[in-house]
């Protein structure tokens, strides 16, 4: 709270043409830490934060972790998974914060007793809880200890106008909150997340920060919205969440050659690494920083935090018993640099030789009138499993004559086992509410 006081004059939030500065900022927490203590939260008790990026649901936010309670925020995002989430995490209060950013309270009959909650409880922290996209499987829910989340927020770095794009219930957005109000920055809030409108408000508030997916740029690319908009204040985009097709960084940075492209890397169960890229157009990044050390076996990154969750609720540690996290994140090694080429799990064995489905999908994606493209294996009773492709093209094209184009154009550029078998279009996206691709076939 000492750099919202140092800065009560600047801007601190903006949200729906209007801005808040961290004088504001600070004296809505007040009244948060106040409200809280006369409903008769105690610490420790599990609050479900149903909410996206406003005004109110940072304060609140705030106003929580200063009371030790454990948070689980919760977007739309994930609505269709919300009953099953409030169950999982055991929440016993909610705060509903509605679109005109007026907040509901509502308590459940439970009783949280898990055994991570009652070790928070007893060293009087604060936690929060993340579940996992599910994007290939099971969603998980990661319990955080958030006083070792802080230190990496301690040391002094640039004040920047950021877009909260990554989601409020997101390591990448809670990093985004917590990295700009510990240096005074502006968080610039979005009503969507379309590229046109994203692009406009990077305009229209000279934005300077836009931390997103791979996903997103393609949709920026496919848009080209970029033509309609001033982007000259936009200094820096970061991108992670999952693999960037080469062919997609390289376009994006021949549009912006004056754009610091970084790639960024973390996971809900660690929180947000450090990170370098080698340039803008190199997929090749070093990761680590204070509290964080890395080693890769079997090609397999492997990461020891500070920051990392306590356990998951609903599923066993994953971690080694010398505190070694298995990422299943398969990287090449250049010295002190990374290239990550996918997760281990999604790896197709065709006949016994590797396929990574970032790099079949980083040259379709490079062919005229492809949109999205997902790819993923099929199994097959004589090479195990083949390679199959969904593509979700931009104007309508005979299926067989672009099967076929698709083919050739891969064919030249691919060996042959890594060449889609099996290719189908589809009219829908291929990504969900996360910017992040769908990879279950």
């Amino acid at each position: 709270m000492e750099v919202f006081r140092n800065n009560r004059h600047k801007d601190a939030i903006v949200w729906e043409d209007q801005t808040y500065k961290y004088d504001w900022l600070l004296r809505r927490v007040e009244h948060w830490k106040n409200f809280i203590a006369s409903e008769g939260v105690t610490p420790g008790t599990v609050v479900i934060l149903e909410a996206d990026f406003s005004p109110n649901s940072v304060a609140l936010f705030l106003a929580l972790v200063d009371r030790s309670c454990i948070l689980v925020p919760l977007t739309s995002s994930v609505q269709a998974k919300k009953s099953e989430f409030i169950e999982v995490a055991q929440g016993e209060v909610t705060f509903q914060i509605a679109a005109d950013d007026n907040v509901a309270i509502r308590r459940f009959t439970r009783i949280a007793n898990h055994d991570i909650y009652r070790d928070l409880r007893e060293q009087r922290q604060s936690g929060f809880v993340l579940f996992s996209s599910g994007s290939t499987g099971k969603s998980k829910a990661a319990v955080h200890d958030f006083s070792r989340l802080l230190p990496k927020f301690q040391m002094p770095r640039r004040s920047l106008r950021t877009v909260t794009f990554l989601l409020y219930d997101h390591i990448g957005g809670i990093n985004t909150m917590l990295y700009s109000l510990s240096n005074a920055g502006c968080m610039i809030t979005l009503q969507n997340r379309d590229p046109d409108y994203v692009l406009r408000i990077v305009e229209d508030y000279k934005v300077e920060l836009l931390p997103t997916s791979p996903t997103f740029i393609n949709l920026i690319l496919l848009s080209e919205a970029y033509h309609h908009h001033d982007l000259s204040s936009l200094k820096i985009v970061t991108y992670g969440t999952e693999p960037m097709p080469e062919s997609t960084l390289k376009r994006f940075h021949e549009l912006f050659p004056e754009m610091d492209l970084r790639q960024t890397y973390g996971l809900s169960e660690l929180g947000i690494l450090r990170s370098k890229s080698m340039s803008s157009d190199s997929l090749w990044v070093k990761i680590g920083g204070e509290g964080f050390e890395t080693r890769v076996v079997d090609d397999i990154l492997q990461i020891k935090a500070h920051s990392a969750m306590l356990g998951y609720l609903n599923a066993p540690s994953p971690f080694s018993e010398d505190e070694w996290f298995v990422t299943g994140d398969v990287v090449e090694v250049n010295g002190d640099y990374l290239r990550f080429l996918g997760r281990d799990s999604e790896v197709i064995n065709v006949g016994g030789e590797k396929v990574y489905p970032a790099e079949v999908e980083s040259v379709i994606q490079g062919m005229d009138n492809v949109a999205e493209v997902v790819v993923y294996s099929e199994q097959n009773p004589i090479m195990g499993q083949v390679v199959s492709a969904r593509v979700r093209i931009s104007k309508q094209e005979d299926r067989k004559s672009f099967a076929l184009r698709l083919k050739r154009f891969c064919r030249e550029r691919l060996q042959a086992y890594k060449i889609p078998v099996r290719i189908k279009l589809v009219d829908s996206k291929q990504h969900g509410d996360r910017f992040k691709k769908i990879r279950r076939s």
